[in-house]
């Protein structure tokens, strides 16, 4: 697979084909407390998963769930539920070409942090919208 990258103590690794080289922030609460600042990560539709015994599973709502090393405690993706779509932790990837190009749940953003970058801002209500099934 083209991109490989391992959880902090190597127990867990995420390969893929798809990685995306668009990387986003997410600042919803459920995303700060889970990494302790908002979550960066990219799109991929082709997760393969090695270590799986020692992957843990949070249902964190009642449309995704987050991955995460039962061992080391990484963060390691966000998923859609019912769907292939995952969201990865960028930081665990040996790559370095990312454009960091989009920050969702900008409502929630805490004042005490800011990125210099210029990216597209949603709302969270702006992201449900772009999910919502077309009627």
């Amino acid at each position: 697979m083209a991109h490989s990258g391992k959880c902090l103590c190597g127990k867990v690794t995420l390969k893929t084909n798809s990685l995306d080289n668009n990387m986003g922030s997410c600042h919803c609460s459920f995303c700060r407390k889970w990494s302790a600042g908002p979550f960066l990560s990219s799109a991929c539709a082709d997760l393969k998963i090695e270590g799986v015994e020692h992957l843990g599973i949070f249902e964190s709502s009642a449309w995704a769930q987050r991955g995460f090393c039962k061992n080391c405690g990484s963060s390691l993706f966000y998923q859609l539920k019912n769907t292939e779509s995952y969201y990865v932790n960028s930081e665990i990837f040996e790559k370095s070409d990312f454009f960091f190009d989009h920050q969702v749940f900008i409502d929630e953003k805490p004042n005490y942090y800011e990125f210099a970058n210029q990216t597209k801002n949603m709302t969270g209500a702006e992201l449900f919208a772009a999910f919502a099934p077309k009627e």
